[in-house]
């Protein structure tokens, strides 16, 4: 069984707004990111990591988008990785792998997810990532280029991220216990010494962090 954990618990008040619940091409940016992992044929179910004064707002989303697959609402936590443990924690109890999503990302192509999934059940984890193409600099302290970077082997990671449930468990226990903070569920793999596959998603998966996202996702989404 495969679950599906859409971390959806951030406030997102840099863009004045909660930007999870901004419309674009007809639906709220969270609607377009549940309708794609819930209408993937991998996807068993979907555990929506929230916030506790906005239930009412993702139980009217139910409505809308009305999903085929069973789902489930979770309070998030103070810190995502809090959020995103509060979902592992949810998961049905048959769910042997779990795709993480950030709520903010509706582009997500269903390629993408089953490729990442397929990954995953190779080495018990992966992410959905792209290969850096831009040139990067490392400035110094007055904001001037201090150095080239060679990008040659950097990649740019986002989500899904899958793995297999006892393995995302173990290192999120590991970051508890060892009192680090990770924003990334693959940096808490490390912890443990869990390799993770990247899976070039050969497509556009923008998340939406400013206003500037919004064009952008609008015209992926209506395309």
């Amino acid at each position: 069984m495969v679950s599906a954990v859409i971390v959806a618990a951030g406030s997102g008040t840099r863009m004045g707004a909660d930007k999870l619940f901004l419309e674009v091409a007809g639906l709220p940016v969270v609607g377009h990111t549940w309708r794609r992992f819930d209408r993937h044929p991998e996807i068993d179910e979907v555990v929506l990591v929230i916030r506790k004064e906005s239930l009412a707002d993702f139980e009217a989303l139910a409505e809308q988008i009305a999903p085929t697959k069973p789902h489930r609402f979770v309070e998030g936590g103070q810190e995502r990785q809090d959020s995103v443990s509060n979902g592992l924690a949810a998961v049905n109890a048959d769910c042997e792998w779990v795709a993480i999503q950030d709520g903010a990302r509706p582009c997500t192509p269903g390629a993408a997810i089953t490729d990442t999934l397929a990954a995953a059940r190779e080495i018990g984890a992966a992410v959905t990532a792209g290969k850096v193409i831009d040139t990067l600099k490392e400035a110094d302290g007055a904001g001037r280029i201090a150095r080239n970077v060679n990008r040659t082997h950097l990649w740019a990671v986002q989500t899904p991220q899958i793995f297999a449930l006892e393995i995302i468990r173990n290192a999120m226990a590991a970051v508890r216990e060892q009192g680090a903070s990770v924003t990334d569920d693959t940096a808490a793999c490390e912890l443990i010494s869990q390799p993770v596959a990247l899976v070039d998603g050969e497509g556009p998966n923008p998340k939406v962090t400013t206003s500037s996202d919004l064009l952008w996702v609008e015209l992926l989404l209506r395309q």
